[in-house]
């Protein structure tokens, strides 16, 4: 039948047991297979329009629940083994039937995802799943026969047995001895002996991959996967003193709490951004394009992709994602492109946001991104500390409004342009003195903010252009700065 059929807000289209989360505890993913097999003995079965998935961090744990007999129970229930290692947590989610993504996007539906990982940020599983709940491996597949995240899971019916009678989630939940006793089957040390024994043993393709001997990597000019990066082109052999923020343009307003997801590309590959027009444009394929992550190696993929999550809320224009402005127009453009025209024209940019900056986990491209894109300085109201850390390693400026203060009071638009004069002579937890000009006014506008280069190490990564090329200028011994 259509899988879109009878969706709703709420309708659970992807539920995943998946990754590290779900070996680390043995008991749970055996809760989860003796959970299905109750399921299956019932007769219940999934929704048609769930995506259900099984992703191990280990072949141990397959191998432990194939001994116990309790993979073909989880199979059952279309928990099939999809992958090994990173796949929901970081939106290798694969994609959903084509009649849900049209029922979604066509309704304005808020669909949902579970999943037994470690990240459930906005726009991270799946572009179309607003709501993303973390849950244990056998709570997972109690969402997946539900169907829904609506009502109450412990107390509403899962579904029917074959019987028609309603099924809730107490009648299937295994006795504590039970699984204690499924465990013990499944978890032999034997398992993971055998797992990891030829572990460091290259695998068949590997091996296959031609033998190069050079001393310095043969980039292939054509590859769409790994591409020679050009963090280090042109590098003068020593540091010259950083260039003043002039005339900069804001190329992004946003507001508070915007995590490295919003910033990082992650996930899928959408096919009407910069990054597919890309590939397209070099013979790749839509069904071909794979993943950001599976592409991190190739800057040119992962730089139109930085500031592209769908979920992204950029005041500066009217819409939701990766879009923004070239004043004093109103038309919107992807961040990218806007970003590639004022580069043309040698104009340095600025990124405006409000208080935790950078949230979320660690993600090196969230930095690297924006550098690439010529963002030059953040402006923020407070900074993750990791992402701020960050930023001064690609050599990008963090700077902090005064306490209390952000775009909205200080009535910043994006229409703006920036400058930020003696940036060689910026020292670390001082303050520094922006000029703002405002379209239409003759006078500038001057901001007093802190500079959060916090130490003299990060301050000869600013003056280096980032920790890159101040590495590589210790090991020539040129490593201190003007």
């Amino acid at each position: 039948g259509d899988a879109g059929a009878g969706l709703d807000h709420g309708a659970v289209v992807i539920a995943s047991i998946t990754s590290c989360t779900n070996t680390s505890n043995p008991a749970l993913l055996v809760a989860a297979a003796l959970l299905a097999r109750n399921a299956h003995r019932r007769g219940l079965r999934v929704p048609l329009w769930v995506r259900t998935s099984f992703a191990p961090g280990s072949h141990a744990s397959t191998a432990g629940l194939r001994r116990a007999g309790l993979l073909a129970p989880l199979e059952a229930l279309g928990f099939h083994v999809a992958a090994y290692g990173c796949a929901t947590c970081i939106g290798n989610s694969g994609p959903l039937d084509p009649a849900i993504e049209r029922a979604v996007r066509e309704r304005g539906l808020t669909v949902a995802a579970v999943l037994s990982g470690n990240r459930n940020f906005e726009g991270r599983i799946h572009p179309l799943t607003r709501a993303n709940y973390l849950a244990s491996p056998p709570l997972v597949v109690a969402a997946a026969l539900r169907g829904t995240v609506r009502g109450n899971l412990a107390e509403d019916p899962l579904g029917v047995d074959s019987d028609g009678a309603p099924v809730r989630l107490r009648d299937l939940w295994p006795a504590p001895g039970e699984i204690e006793a499924a465990a013990r089957n499944a978890v032999a040390p034997e398992a993971y002996r055998e797992a990891y024994a030829r572990i460091a043993e290259p695998d068949a393709a590997w091996t296959a991959l031609p033998d190069r001997r050079a001393p310095v990597f043969d980039w292939d000019p054509d590859s769409t996967y790994v591409r020679e990066p050009p963090f280090l082109v042109g590098l003068a052999a020593a540091p010259v003193p950083p260039e003043d923020l002039c005339d900069a343009a804001v190329l992004a307003v946003l507001g508070d709490f915007v995590t490295t997801d919003h910033i990082s590309p992650a996930g899928a590959i959408p096919p009407d951004g910069p990054a597919a027009a890309y590939l397209r444009a070099r013979g790749v394929a839509p069904e071909d394009f794979n993943s950001f992550g599976a592409r991190r190696g190739n800057h040119e993929v992962m730089m139109r992709g930085t500031f592209a999550n769908l979920r992204l809320r950029n005041r500066m224009v009217d819409r939701e994602g990766g879009w923004t402005r070239l004043p004093p127009g109103d038309e919107p453009l992807p961040i990218f492109d806007a970003a590639q025209r004022h580069r043309e024209k040698g104009t340095p940019l600025v990124v405006i946001a409000g208080r935790m900056y950078g949230a979320g986990s660690s993600r090196d491209w969230a930095a690297k991104g924006p550098a690439l894109l010529g963002v030059r300085a953040v402006l923020a109201e407070s900074f993750e500390r990791i992402h701020r850390s960050n930023l001064v390693g690609m050599g990008i400026l963090p700077l902090q409004f005064p306490e209390g203060q952000g775009a909205e009071s200080l009535g910043l638009t994006g229409d703006e342009r920036l400058t930020l004069r003696g940036l060689a002579a910026l020292e670390p937890g001082g303050t520094a003195t922006i000029e703002v000009r405002t379209p239409g006014r003759t006078a500038a506008r001057r901001i007093e903010v802190r500079v959060r280069i916090d130490t003299p190490v990060e301050r000869a990564y600013i003056h280096h252009g980032g920790v890159l090329p101040f590495v590589l200028r210790s090991f020539l011994g040129r490593a201190d700065s003007p």
